[in-house]
């Protein structure tokens, strides 16, 4: 017998969750036909067999989740591939969802007559989860009641998985790193043609900015203390699919046209819906820009994903009043919101990237 076990999915990956089966107990695989379909925090990944033989077990079942260097399937025998299962490389571990959770002090029994437990009983209520309103603490029936219509119309606790999971975990990751802090301003965008293309005009902006500030296209280690800049802008766009966020990367932004930029940006958003991303357009950004104005909102406090340590937030254009050769006149207005990680970032830093961002966008063309 041989076994094979998921292999490391790189991003610092610890898990995934089995999507489908391409085979099935007693069937006979050749080496790099495909396995199972697993779906990882970022992105639905195809895994090859190993090896040549008969499937004697499936490990896992759908929808069940197994960590990296679990069980996946076992073979009767088996002839090594050429090449290793390798689908990606361990970037570092990615924080435990039981990390930081302090355990709960003992508490007294619920205080309840015999006949209110009766009818916590009868209503499937947890004494536990009530609130006591009665006098010194006691549980009335009322209070059973209320908790029980509560939890009727309350849906059932789920798991958090997939791209909602690894968002979860990379904020907690963002919060307990980050040093932040925000700017804000806005930019006047009347001049704009018709026409124009918002996402374009946005990145484009964002070059001028790392071009006057390079401080803020950089990655920070802060255990080591270390800080590099980068001479190539690699972009995240924050991409919602509706079961959370997903944050492809554009590559070399600054050298790049409109209309290499527009395909760019078609293909990745494309790619994300599908799930077709590649793990290799899913790291390495160098600094990001989230669009959430095109939902809602003017300015935001947005979360700086490590190592990085700066995201640009365009939140709804609106028309507004401004002064033009000191007339007051209704314009196009764009707010922004730059939020940088001030252990890496001087002020001065931040408002020069956003003064040199706002000059981009106010340009005609």
């Amino acid at each position: 017998m041989r076994t094979f076990s998921l292999p490391d999915l790189g991003e610092g990956l610890q898990d995934a969750e089995v999507v489908s089966w391409h085979v099935a107990t007693g069937d006979h695989v050749v080496a790099d036909q495909p396995l199972v379909a697993v779906e990882t925090d970022k992105a639905v990944i195809e895994i090859p067999s190993p090896y040549a033989g008969r499937i004697a077990r499936l490990h896992a079942k759908i929808g069940e989740r197994v960590k990296v260097g679990g069980p996946l399937v076992e073979f009767a025998e088996g002839t090594p591939a050429d090449a290793g299962a390798i689908v990606g490389e361990l970037a570092g571990p990615l924080p435990s969802a039981e990390e930081d959770v302090q355990p709960r002090p003992p508490v007294s029994g619920p205080r309840a007559a015999p006949a209110v437990r009766q009818r916590a009983r009868e209503l499937g209520v947890d004494l536990a989860d009530v609130m006591a309103s009665g006098p010194g603490g006691t549980i009335t029936t009322e209070d059973v009641e209320k908790t029980a219509r509560i939890a009727a119309a309350t849906t059932p606790a789920e798991e958090v998985k997939g791209v909602r999971r690894a968002m979860a975990l990379n904020m907690a990751r963002a919060g307990a790193e980050i040093v932040p802090a925000t700017v804000s301003d806005d930019a006047d965008i009347g001049d704009w043609q018709e026409g124009e293309d918002f996402t374009v005009r946005l990145v484009r902006a964002i070059v001028a900015g790392c071009k006057a500030a390079p401080a803020l296209n950089a990655w920070f280690d802060g255990a080591r203390m270390e800080r590099r800049l980068h001479s190539v802008i690699d972009l995240g766009l924050a991409v919602d699919i509706g079961d959370g966020l997903i944050v492809p990367v554009l590559r070399d932004v600054g050298n790049r046209d409109a209309t290499s930029l527009r395909g760019g940006i078609d293909r990745l958003k494309a790619d994300v819906r599908a799930r077709t991303v590649p793990l290799t357009e899913l790291r390495g950004q160098t600094i990001t820009l989230s669009n959430f104005g095109m939902f809602a909102g003017r300015y935001a406090t947005l979360v700086i994903v490590p190592p990085q340590v700066a995201i640009l937030g365009a939140g709804m254009a609106r028309p507004a009043v401004a002064l033009r050769e000191g007339s007051p006149v209704v314009r196009r207005i764009l707010p922004l919101s730059l939020t940088f990680d001030h252990r890496a970032v001087t002020g001065a830093e931040a408002a020069l990237f956003v003064y040199a961002a706002i000059r981009d966008l106010e340009r005609q063309t």
